[in-house]
């Protein structure tokens, strides 16, 4: 069984990493790829951007299986196209990656199915956003609508600060273009929590739990990026919740999509805050999310090639979703001036050096004259698993100890909320 993998970031090369588990897997291809990937798997170049690129790969490697990792071929409907070949795809159709590719749509479609979600405005004006702000107290959320790789959300104090914000999303300047509609919402307070179920199209089956750090700075400070780490535990969310959340969310969401005409089918990745006054959804992605993917495949027993096959064809009933007991950690070092403006090409030390028991996945890497380079923001995802999150924590800590590339960073205080 050969296995295509769409992407070429941290995210995919854990995904390649699990995939080659597989009871069945002869052989994983991963497009793009990366710097690390290249080294246990071939790599092929592809615009994941471009359905029809992807087509002519998948025609001439013949997969049994493809995994598509990031949003963007998915809101470009690669998942449709590949499906009219014939193609075994995992991941949602073009309509149902809505749930990720407009978070006005989210919005709406969590109002019509009543999934515990912040208070809103969907505004496609600065004085829309002026009139709506009247409704919502000083500190509210400033979200641009479509997808922004992590960059569209601004947390405001004052109402002149998402006005400000505002005016950024729709004269271009935040994002590099123009948005044509934002999302204003309540700004909530409490722990955050990625929870990430498996689904089929009927039922929404939990895969697990982390928590992803998203500032740059440690305690939390300075400003958001795509994630500086993640952690997963049993203790991060109990059975109780666990089950709550998937009813009330996973289910409520599968069964909101399929009654509307667009089955859900692959990862939906909910980014929720467990409030004082319950769990509420942040958003949907609709994709493995990035860095928890690294933390949770070093915990998954599942024979991920299986899980997959088994929700492209309406099997999950057939699966049992196991993960390790205990905890994983991962870690990324990213480059400096991250997550604003950095320079790439700075060449990577230590890797030959690193322990066993660590996994190192590649998030920002290329090979340039046998050399491996940085070439990306978030450069590196280093993980480990173990009995409890200090000893995992531990073990990739001593690791980056001895890695290094030229202006590298990296926050020594992940998992410092469950440590505490």
């Amino acid at each position: 069984m050969k296995v295509l993998v769409i992407g070429g970031g941290g995210r995919e090369h854990a995904l390649v990493w699990a995939l080659q588990r597989g009871s069945n897997v002869t052989e994983v291809v991963c497009a793009p790829g990366n710097g690390g990937i290249v080294g246990i798997a071939r790599c092929e170049p592809v615009d994941v951007a471009d359905v029809a690129a992807m087509k002519r790969l998948v025609e001439r490697e013949r997969p049994a299986l493809v995994a598509i990792g990031p949003e963007v071929p998915l809101a470009a409907g690669a998942v449709d196209a590949l499906a009219e070949m014939g193609v075994c795809v995992f991941g949602p159709t073009r309509a149902a990656a809505q749930l990720e590719s407009s978070k006005g749509f989210a919005k709406e479609f969590m109002r019509r199915w009543a999934i515990p979600t912040a208070a809103y405005a969907v505004c496609r004006s600065v004085a829309e956003v002026a009139e709506a702000l009247g409704g919502f107290a000083q500190s509210v959320v400033v979200k641009a609508d479509g997808l922004a790789a992590g960059k569209g959300v601004v947390l405001c104090s004052t109402h002149a600060e998402a006005l400000a914000a505002a005016g950024e999303m729709f004269g271009g300047k935040l994002l590099g273009d123009p948005v044509e509609s934002l999302v204003l919402e309540e700004m909530l307070v409490g722990p955050e929590i990625s929870y990430f179920a498996v689904c089929d199209g009927e039922r929404a089956v939990t895969l697990g739990f982390a928590q992803d750090h998203k500032r740059i700075g440690e305690g939390d400070t300075g400003p958001n990026t795509g994630g500086m780490g993640a952690y997963s535990t049993d203790e991060l969310v109990s059975e109780e919740m666990a089950e709550w959340l998937r009813v009330q969310v996973g289910q409520r969401a599968v069964d909101g999509m399929k009654a509307e005409g667009t089955p859900f089918r692959g990862v939906l990745f909910t980014g929720l805050m467990m409030t004082p006054d319950g769990p509420k959804v942040l958003e949907f992605n609709t994709r493995f999310g990035d860095p928890e993917t690294e933390a949770l495949m070093l915990r998954l027993k599942t024979d991920l090639a299986e899980l997959m096959e088994a929700a492209v064809a309406g099997r999950l009933h057939e699966i049992a979703i196991q993960l390790k007991p205990g905890a994983s950690a991962c870690v990324i070092a990213a480059s400096a001036g991250y997550p604003g403006k950095y320079a790439s090409g700075k060449p990577i030390h230590g890797l030959d050096r690193v322990p066993d028991g660590v996994e190192v996945f590649h998030a920002g890497t290329a090979l340039r004259d046998g050399q491996l380079v940085t070439a990306g923001g978030r450069v590196l995802a280093v993980t480990a698993e173990d009995a409890d999150l200090k000893t995992a924590l531990a073990k990739v800590y001593a690791a980056l100890d001895g890695i290094s590339f030229e202006g590298m960073q990296f926050r020594r205080d992940i998992g410092w909320r469950a440590l505490a």
